[in-house]
């Protein structure tokens, strides 16, 4: 497999809104991509802000470009956040280095095939829901 199929990232998506209700979150959106950074699929929960879907689409497409969570790059951004705002530039603003994003793979050590991103809660409420869908897809982050 090379990227994420359709059905694998509405699985994905299920799954974290599932784990987001259980966990009693506020309202999410989540984005998967595929490697190439492309909308695979996308979901905004009822009474989750209009913005959600970007920042979960930023946080998604920045963990693609770089090959690691998204949480890696808040970490990366903030010893060297000049370089981190000229990338956000550079990719048209839809870079968002924040926690709340997480790879997608087949197996741990295995090609990426995309990476799902969430907005709503905390980092890492977002990350969390985002690995819980991605290992009830039966894939790796």
């Amino acid at each position: 497999m090379t990227s994420i199929t359709l059905e694998q990232a509405n699985l994905i998506i299920t799954a974290a809104l599932g784990a987001s209700a259980q966990a009693g979150y506020a309202p999410m959106a989540l984005v998967v991509v595929d490697d190439s950074g492309n909308i695979k699929a996308v979901q905004r929960e009822d009474s989750a802000s209009m913005f959600r879907v970007d920042v979960a689409l930023g946080k998604a497409w920045g963990a693609v470009a770089f090959g690691v969570s998204s949480g890696e790059l808040a970490n990366r951004a903030v010893s060297n956040p000049n370089f981190f705002l000229a990338l956000s530039s550079t990719a048209n603003g839809r870079l968002l280095p924040q926690a709340g994003a997480v790879l997608i793979r087949e197996r741990a050590d295995g090609p990426i095939l995309g990476a799902v991103g969430a907005s709503g809660g905390t980092g890492a409420q977002d990350e969390e829901i985002c690995l819980a869908g991605v290992a009830a897809a039966g894939l790796s982050s």
